[in-house]
């Protein structure tokens, strides 16, 4: 194998696969990136056996080859080289690849293209053409309620639903809820249901974050796979086993206390209230407040350390139904503050031991369940 390209276009694709690198495994070749020549372009693959990541760079292309280069040794050094044109030889006989660019000479040891794992491609599955800003939106509101531990593995993921023109995303800890719907470039031939991963959703997300072509999704089923097609880049993953917690059930019909607050004004406040929180379980006390003709509605934020001290913030609010105490985890409340993007927020509930919703005012593909924490005295 020969060929040369730009220094910064293999930078940015060598640390675009680079995060599917396995950070510790049983088999030497998967802490390496597969280099290979494909139709005058560079094809950089990697993967954990869980995410692989493919991406195309524009090369000029001597001699066809393939091999496999340690990734973090390859990612440092590019990224290390001055920016201009970078050569790269590879050897068979000494197993070695050199990386020239001006007057830098590298040579590094590599291991065989053959050891690399094989990674899928849609063969006669229908594709699913998914538009970029609606997949990201709903992505990022979903992904921070994954369960972060393999308690419950099925957790770790996050629930695609996709039937007629519309697609639903929804992850959950047991603790938390966040479900969107999105919407499809055409409508889907058939209804499909899959649990993805959580941190192959977030890779989805950051790679769909300069692109706003449609992304074409493929189910390989009976790989138990999901093939994600972007301009010049593929997210491939293993798909979570198991059946998915029924949430519609765990979202509340109903409640007899409503407060709608600014977004920003609520946010603040959890990040006050998040300094004198973290030694109580990252709890806080929400007192609701309706008006009255002298005075009006408002949240209070409560949050008490033995340590640190104690935080009160007044957050104004509209408030319909009767005044309400309830403890939620700040961090969660943080959570879901940070992914909407609407002025305004209500939180429904329904009594201090139900679970509150929140909802981004003038959004009704977007709703987040928090449970409640136990309400101190």
């Amino acid at each position: 194998m020969k060929v040369s390209c730009l220094q910064e276009n293999l930078a940015k694709g060598l640390n675009i696969v680079g995060r599917a690198v396995a950070a510790r495994s049983t088999l030497p070749v998967l802490g390496n990136i597969k280099i290979e020549t494909d139709n005058a372009r560079l094809k950089l693959s990697a993967t954990n056996l869980e995410l692989g990541l493919v991406c195309w760079i524009g090369a000029k292309v001597e001699e066809e080859g393939a091999t496999t280069v340690p990734a973090k040794t390859l990612v440092d050094l590019v990224n290390a080289l001055p920016k201009g044109q970078v050569s790269m030889g590879y050897t068979a006989r000494t197993q070695s690849i050199n990386v020239s660019c001006a007057t830098i000479n590298n040579d590094i040891k590599c291991i065989d293209a053959q050891e690399f794992p094989l990674l899928p491609g849609p063969d006669k599955e229908v594709g699913i053409e998914l538009n970029v800003v609606d997949l990201r939106s709903a992505i990022n509101q979903v992904v921070f309620a994954a369960a972060k531990d393999d308690a419950r593995p099925v957790l770790t993921g996050a629930e695609l639903r996709i039937k007629g023109g519309e697609l639903k995303l929804a992850a959950a800890d047991g603790f938390r809820l966040a479900v969107c719907t999105a919407h499809l470039a055409a409508p889907a031939a058939t209804p499909i249901t899959a649990i993805i991963p959580a941190r192959a959703l977030a890779e989805l997300a950051r790679l769909l974050g300069d692109q706003d072509e449609l992304v074409t999704m493929y189910l390989l089923a009976a790989k138990g796979q999901v093939y994600f097609q972007l301009r010049d880049t593929v997210l491939v993953s293993q798909l979570l086993e198991g059946n998915y917690p029924d949430y519609a059930q765990l979202i509340p019909r109903s409640h007899t206390t409503r407060a709608v607050m600014t977004t920003s004004e609520l946010r603040a406040a959890c990040r006050a209230a998040d300094i004198f929180a973290r030694e109580s379980a990252y709890s806080v006390r929400l007192s609701v407040k309706p008006g009255s003709e002298l005075k009006p509605g408002n949240v209070e934020l409560d949050a008490r350390s033995a340590e640190t001290g104690s935080n009160e913030v007044q957050v104004s609010a509209t408030v319909e139904g009767s005044a309400l105490d309830i403890a939620f985890n700040v961090k969660y409340l943080a959570d879901v503050l940070n992914v909407i993007s609407s002025e305004s927020v209500a939180l429904e509930l329904s009594g201090s031991n139900a679970p509150g919703v929140v909802r981004p005012l003038g959004n009704d593909d977007f709703l987040s369940v928090i449970m409640p924490m136990h309400l101190g005295g």
